[in-house]
C-alpha cells in the first residue's frame, strides 16, 4: 500500500511539474524504477507513458481553454513527433545512446545559461513566422525534438519549451501551451509501442495516471495564474535539476 501511495504522490508532482514546463519524468521515472526494482527497464517507460499522457492530455485542454494555442505551429508539430519518435525508438535498439547521454548535460547548461543572459526571453509573444514557414519550422521543431523523445527521451518538454520561443517567438506561456501538443503526440506514439510489444503494467499505469491528471489540473492553473514570470522560473528550476540528474547519469554512475 505504502508503495502505491508513494507512486501516487510522484505521479502527481511530475503532472504539476509537466503542466508548466515538461520535465515532470525527473520525478515519475525514478519513482518507477526505485519501487519496482525487478521489472525490466521497457515497462517501466511503457508504464510511465500511460500515467504520462493523460496528465498532459488534460494539462493541453487546460490552456486551450484559457490561453491563445497556436494551433498552427502544435498541430503541424505534433504530426511530425509523432512520426519521428517511433524512429528514435526504433533506433535505440540500434545504435547506443551512450554519446546523447554525456552530452545532455553540456547541451542543457547552453540552454540554461542562455535563458539567464536574456531577462527578457520569452517574456512577450511575438511570433516571427507565419504560413508555410511557420508550418515548416514547427514540423522541423516536432521532428527533431519527437525523434529525440523516442530515442533517448530526458527533458523533452523543456527543450520544446525552449524551441517554441528561441525559434518561433512565443512567450513561455504560449510556448508551455504548444508543448503539450506535442507531447501528447509523442507519448502515444511511444505507448502504442510500448503497449503493442507488452510492456507496460495497466493497473499502475492507470493508478497513476488519475494522480497524473490532478496534478497537471494544479500546475495548468497555476501557470495561469501567475502567467509567463512563472513559468520561466519554474523552467529555470526544472533545467537546473536536469543538469544534475543528466550529469550523475552520464559520469557517475
Amino acid at each position: 500500500m505504502a508503495d502505491y501511495l508513494i507512486l501516487g504522490v510522484a505521479a502527481l508532482l511530475a503532472g504539476l511539474i509537466d503542466a508548466v514546463v515538461g520535465g515532470g519524468g525527473l520525478v515519475q521515472v525514478p519513482a518507477l524504477f526505485s519501487i519496482l526494482p525487478n521489472v525490466v527497464p521497457a515497462t517501466l517507460f511503457g508504464t510511465n507513458k500511460l500515467a504520462s499522457v493523460w496528465g498532459t492530455s488534460v494539462a493541453a485542454v487546460s490552456y486551450a481553454r484559457r490561453v491563445r494555442m497556436e494551433w498552427g505551429t502544435a498541430l503541424p508539430a505534433a504530426a511530425a513527433a509523432f512520426a519521428l519518435s517511433f524512429l528514435g525508438a526504433y533506433t535505440v535498439t540500434q545504435v547506443s545512446s551512450d554519446f546523447l547521454r554525456k552530452l545532455l548535460p553540456f547541451v542543457l547548461c547552453a540552454v540554461a545559461l542562455y535563458t539567464l543572459k536574456k531577462k527578457d526571453f520569452g517574456s512577450t509573444h511575438a511570433p516571427v513566422h507565419d504560413g508555410w514557414r511557420q508550418r515548416l519550422v514547427a514540423m522541423l521543431i516536432g521532428a527533431s525534438i519527437g525523434f529525440y523523445d523516442g530515442f533517448f527521451g530526458p527533458g523533452t518538454g523543456s527543450f520544446l519549451v525552449f524551441l517554441f520561443v528561441r525559434v518561433s517567438g512565443f512567450d513561455f506561456m504560449s510556448a508551455s501551451a504548444a508543448s503539450k501538443v506535442v507531447n501528447i503526440a509523442t507519448n502515444v506514439a511511444a505507448l502504442l509501442w510500448f503497449g503493442y510489444s507488452g510492456h507496460v503494467i495497466w493497473q499502475i499505469g492507470l493508478m497513476m495516471a488519475v494522480s497524473n491528471v490532478a496534478g497537471s489540473l494544479i500546475g495548468s492553473r497555476l501557470a495561469i495564474k501567475h502567467g509567463t514570470g512563472f513559468v520561466r522560473v519554474l523552467f529555470l528550476v526544472v533545467v537546473s535539476a536536469l543538469i544534475l540528474k543528466t550529469g550523475y547519469d552520464g559520469f557517475v554512475k
